[in-house]
């Protein structure tokens, strides 16, 4: 093969589909493929496409992106959640798109120089992956041919020679090659889950709950630190879980301080928090702990005690405001953020009513709303009580309605208080786009500061809140507070 062979990647879905493109794109650079931009008008022999298989919405996004991507001929990969979770159905389905396994990702180039050379790939009949690993956590390693995406390790066994923005020798024998740069990275904890929500079926696709060794996560964090990265983003599909296939419990509380110790780094921040594993040691560390942002990324799903046994998840309105005056009695201007599923099978009127009483008390920062969906292989299909197309839409739209005057009420509460903004990008004329420590990357908003003196993307700055637009703050900068 010619050493110039190209490659693009097109990444749709959450952030951990993020950071497994850039494990995808950190084995390809390593394996002599150039990584290129079809849209800088550079062409590729190759197009992967990480797709997402959530829910019906973001499935047929995937599917849109494949078809996109092969309309001038171009050879299309489908990787990811929905390629794995349905396999040769995909693959029959669109003959357009070669598909792979979260298997197949040790091996990406060879797949890859498969499929420029025109021998086809046999596609992975789907199974539970859960059923890959065993069923008592602490007796789990992802052993030989079962790949978990995004989980880079250290050792000295690291591919050499890399090149430029690889992870270095010393680093990830799975290498990761930065996608998008700025001052803001994703690092992956976990994969996997082992709850059972009767609407979920991210754990048949994603496999079984496997933390990440804590010093390889620190390793990686250096590494991020050297590359200009400034807030860490821990992400996995249940963040709360982490360390208790290592034996320890208390393994999340443990690694943030160890974290926030890294030379370059200024902030961390953790995302999706499950409720009933939020412990009072963890609200601790996330409140009290310098340069660890109080920010409870916190699955609540719902807020009806009765709907919520029916997800086979934990906890009622009354449990999830004790959880939020808990954090806000140590940090009164602690983020929090949720999402939500309204029209679940049997979701009665006063289900409902009690969901959105919780949303007028709750005062979030961020409310996202999903209606509810069957999705194949999950419980909740053959559950009874399936409610009406319209009454669902309607509901939806009721919800989100709601959410956006909370929001902003809350985004108000903020004005004239001081916060600290991470500078992302400059606007001109003296104004410049950050985040505060209540806005998560991409989900909660953003807030734009107006400064006489010149900023720096990177800098972290204190500015007093002005207004409130949406969810969306305008603050001025304190030039006597400085920058970090």
């Amino acid at each position: 093969m010619s050493s110039r062979r190209t490659v693009s990647l097109v990444t749709l879905g959450c952030a951990r589909n993020e950071v497994d493109s850039e494990e995808l794109a950190g084995r390809l650079a390593a394996g002599g493929w150039n990584l290129v931009d079809p849209e800088e008008g550079e062409a590729a022999d190759v197009v992967v496409v990480n797709t997402c298989g959530f829910i019906e919405a973001a499935k047929q996004d995937s599917i849109d992106a494949l078809l996109s991507a092969a309309e001038d001929g171009t050879k299309v990969v489908a990787a990811g959640c929905m390629a794995e979770r349905y396999g040769s159905e995909l693959a029959e389905a669109m003959p357009e798109a070669q598909v792979i396994s979260f298997d197949d990702y040790a091996d990406i180039g060879e797949r890859l120089d498969d499929v420029v050379q025109g021998r086809p790939l046999v596609p992975h009949t789907p199974r539970d992956r859960r059923t890959l690993l065993p069923i008592s956590p602490v007796e789990r390693a992802a052993g030989p041919g079962v790949h978990v995406p995004g989980h880079a390790s250290f050792g000295a066994d690291a591919l050499t020679p890399l090149p430029d923005g690889v992870a270095p020798a010393s680093g990830p024998v799975v290498p990761r090659l930065r996608l998008t740069g700025g001052p803001v990275a994703n690092l992956k904890i976990a994969s996997g889950c082992d709850r059972r929500c009767t609407f979920c079926a991210i754990p048949a696709f994603r496999g079984a709950y496997i933390s990440r060794d804590p010093d390889d996560v620190v390793r990686e964090a250096e590494w991020l630190a050297g590359e200009g990265v400034r807030e860490l983003f821990l992400v996995s599909e249940n963040s709360t879980s982490y360390g208790k296939d290592l034996g320890d419990l208390r393994a999340l509380e443990r690694l943030l301080p160890r974290l926030a110790e890294v030379p370059g780094i200024e902030r961390v921040r953790v995302s999706y928090l499950q409720p009933a594993e939020v412990r009072p040691g963890l609200i601790e560390v996330l409140t009290r702990t310098p340069k660890v942002v109080p920010y409870f990324d916190l699955s609540f799903q719902h807020a009806s005690g009765t709907l919520l046994r029916r997800m086979r998840r934990f906890g009622d309105r009354e449990r999830f405001l004790e959880l939020l005056g808990t954090v806000r009695e140590t940090v009164p201007e602690a983020g929090a953020r949720s999402n939500f599923i309204v029209g679940f099978p049997g979701e009665t009127e006063e289900e409902f009513a009690e969901l959105v009483a919780f949303l007028e008390e709750a005062r979030l920062d961020a409310i996202g709303v999903f209606g509810y969906s069957d999705e194949d292989g999950t419980e909740a299909v053959g559950h009874d009580g399936k409610l009406p197309e319209e009454v669902v839409n309607a509901r939806v739209e009721r919800l989100n309605q709601l959410a956006e005057e909370l929001m902003a009420q809350r985004a108000e509460e903020r004005v004239g208080s001081t916060v600290d903004v991470l500078i992302e990008a400059e606007l001109g004329e003296g104004a410049y786009e950050g985040r505060a420590a209540h806005q998560a990357p991409e989900v909660d908003g953003s807030t734009i500061v107006h400064a006489d003196t010149e900023l720096r993307v990177g800098d972290i700055v204190r500015a007093t809140v002005m207004a409130a637009m949406g969810v969306d703050l305008v603050a001025e900068h304190e030039e006597d507070a400085g920058t970090t």
